[in-house]
């Protein structure tokens, strides 16, 4: 049937809409077919490239209706044109993707290791000047009691008794900080 008589035969709806009526019953079917196979059997984006085609249509209305022939050649070249637009703006936007598996990835909190810092430091503040020397000699700059002792101009015995007690004097400034093991 061709579009001009149906859109005669009714006549108690617009020309326009008949007319999208008509194409939609002759055209949309082999059309859905036409794409499925250009979107790779994607049945959605299919029936989204031949709405947006219809709907492309009605806006050409006038234009179509004066057309001699079938429209079906121009509905065919303006879906293909979408497929092919639609995915050229793929190719063009970075890929979605879920970020769902980042919240599994642990992030570094600096937060938390900024308060641990500033706690520690604190703790180390409350010790005697030689406890604090023989701690940073010993576990910060990574010598050896030997070599500790040798920089601060005191026997090794010395150095690890003011480790020993700087330690302790440390977790139970810790402690009292609220910060445990």
């Amino acid at each position: 049937m061709r579009e001009d008589a149906a859109v005669a035969e009714v006549g108690r709806a617009s020309p326009d809409e008949e007319l999208m009526r008509v194409l939609y019953d002759e055209h949309a079917p082999p059309l859905l077919a036409f794409v499925l196979r250009l979107v790779a059997g994607d049945r959605q984006r299919a029936e989204d490239v031949v709405q947006e085609t219809l709907l492309r249509a009605w806006r050409n209305a006038d234009r179509l209706r004066g057309a001699p022939g079938s429209v079906r050649p121009w509905l065919v070249t303006v879906a293909r044109r979408i497929v092919i637009d639609n995915h050229r703006s793929r190719q063009a936007r970075p890929r979605e993707v879920d970020p769902a598996p980042l919240d599994l990835v642990p992030a570094a909190d600096e937060i938390d290791r900024a308060l641990r810092l500033m706690t520690i430091s604190e703790a180390l503040g409350d010790l005697t000047e030689a406890h604090r020397e023989a701690l940073i000699e010993t576990y910060f700059k990574g010598r050896t009691v030997s070599e500790a002792a040798e920089v601060l101009g005191v026997p090794a015995g010395t150095v690890r008794s003011r480790v020993f007690y700087a330690l302790r004097s440390m977790r139970l400034s810790l402690e009292e900080r609220g910060v445990t093991g």
